[in-house]
């Protein structure tokens, strides 16, 4: 269990084109945090800088107060959990988790006894002496995250390994590494670009965009209260809604709200498709609304419907029939409206 303290981390890979632009960060000691962000963001890359594996042009790493930076991989105390797995075929599951723990010098009793631990803890101790390509893409996944937690390090580096399980072992494995990081009480860094593994997962998430860190919060609050239009977007389905925003409040052809924040120049309006409800005729605050499309998926149903020019969402649970032409009444908490700056993150 380490605190991590990132200062104004640096990396290019081609000259004049920044992948990270000056990146700080603090970990707490025991948790789980998440870097979210789509491709090309830089969030592998500062993963790679922390383990050791890529050199920053600038900037500065500590470990509980020691800097870290001129340090080789192997003296970092970071271990790291690959998209790919990086697991020997020709070794069997025992051998793959003793590798490092061979690295460093451990050998006999106490070689066995934390390879077994660490099986132990991802419940494949019944698979010791399995080859691993006859394990399926979930055992090879949790050999992987043994082999990590066999060298007891102080920081657990995660880069998107769930992505090549189907949806079934991902959900899983979600609870399984959620499990073991606090029963470990590790400190964990999870890079992903799967919103859904974050905010399920993390106890924090920095959304990643363009080398920065732009927005930083528990999943709850970014979610519901994000600031910007690009981390609205990126952490699920928003409408932004067409109107003008004078004094705090968005006006749109069917009716006035107080917005929720901090309302400047510049400022969108956005209100999640989940908070959008469909009401009786008459309810206070209601506008009528056209449906046009409908997408079933089961325990909910997501509505398109139109207000002159705007389009909204609304995502229904539990949905009943409903006929698509047909004219029905909308409403919403004034309270859940955002007021997002309508920057792109660059």
């Amino acid at each position: 269990m380490a605190e991590v303290r990132i200062r104004g981390i640096v990396k290019s890979y081609t000259s004049g084109v920044p992948v990270l632009k000056g990146v700080d960060l603090d970990i707490r000691p025991g948790e789980l945090f998440f870097l979210l962000g789509p491709s090309g963001c830089g969030k592998s890359t500062l993963l790679r800088i922390l383990a050791g594996l890529v050199k920053p042009d600038g900037g500065s790493i500590s470990f509980d107060g020691t800097d870290i930076g001129s340090l080789p991989p192997e003296k970092r105390h970071a271990a790291m959990v690959f998209q790919n797995y990086a697991l020997w075929p020709h070794m069997d599951v025992f051998e793959n988790v003793a590798f490092g723990l061979k690295t460093s010098g451990v050998r006999g009793r106490e070689l066995k006894e934390k390879v077994m631990e660490a099986l132990e803890l991802v419940r494949l101790a019944d698979f010791a002496r399995r080859r691993v390509p006859a394990l399926s893409g979930g055992q090879q996944q949790r050999v992987a995250l043994a082999r990590a937690l066999a060298v007891q390090p102080a920081l657990l580096l995660l880069d998107e390994p769930l992505s090549n399980l189907d949806a079934r072992l991902r959900d899983a494995m979600r609870s399984e590494i959620r499990r073991i990081c606090s029963l470990r009480n590790l400190t964990a860094l999870y890079v992903t670009h799967d919103r859904q593994e974050a905010l399920s997962m993390a106890d924090r998430i920095g959304v990643m965009h363009g080398g920065l860190i732009r927005e930083m919060g528990d999943p709850e609050e970014l979610y519901n209260f994000p600031r910007s239009r690009f981390c609205a977007q990126f952490l699920g389905d928003v409408n932004i809604i067409d109107g003008s925003v004078r004094d705090g409040s968005l006006m749109t052809p069917f009716g006035t709200f107080k917005l929720n924040g901090k309302a400047g120049p510049g400022c969108v309006a956005g209100i999640r498709p989940e908070r959008i409800r469909i009401v009786e005729p008459g309810r206070p605050g209601s506008f009528e609304a056209v449906l046009e499309e409908r997408v079933f998926s089961g325990d909910t149903c997501d509505w398109t419907f139109r207000v002159g020019e705007q389009r909204l969402f609304v995502r229904e649970s539990a949905p009943e029939s409903r006929r698509i032409g047909a004219t029905y009444h909308l409403a919403f908490e004034p309270d859940f409206l955002l007021a997002l700056t309508d920057a792109d993150g660059e």
